[in-house]
């Protein structure tokens, strides 16, 4: 995998990612806005997260906004927030709503940073 990006901008982060790993399955299409430093966003397959599974069962497909985030202090690194609108509002924390960002000269990975002593298990790679 790549190493963690300390900035990115919304044309680094811009385009279509297909989930390696525990994200097999998972598409997600960036696209940016002219006027934000995110856009819009169109996931398929995405995970819902405990409290909607009942209704919306274990993935959904949706659209919403992004935003990305440099890392602001020593140590911090770059990370893209989402928002779901469709097929509702999540509350924060309800679905994966925020990805870290790794790049190289050669491909770019959106990830769950949910322990970082070990390669992440939830990656998206930009094709």
């Amino acid at each position: 995998m790549a190493k963690q990006a300390v900035s990115a901008t919304s044309g680094e982060v811009e385009g279509t990612y297909v989930g390696e790993d525990d994200a097999e399955g998972v598409k997600v299409t960036f696209k940016a806005s002219d006027t934000r430093t995110g856009g819009t966003v169109t996931v398929h397959h995405w995970p819902t997260g405990d409290w909607y599974e009942s209704e919306l069962g274990e993935t959904f497909d949706g659209s919403g906004t992004w935003d990305v985030e440099g890392g602001t202090r020593p140590g911090d690194h770059a990370r893209v927030h989402l928002s779901f609108t469709e097929p509702e509002l999540f509350l924060r924390g309800y679905t994966l709503d925020m990805l870290s960002v790794a790049t190289n000269a050669e491909r770019t990975y959106l990830y769950e940073d949910d322990d970082p002593d070990v390669c992440p298990a939830f990656r998206l790679r930009l094709t």
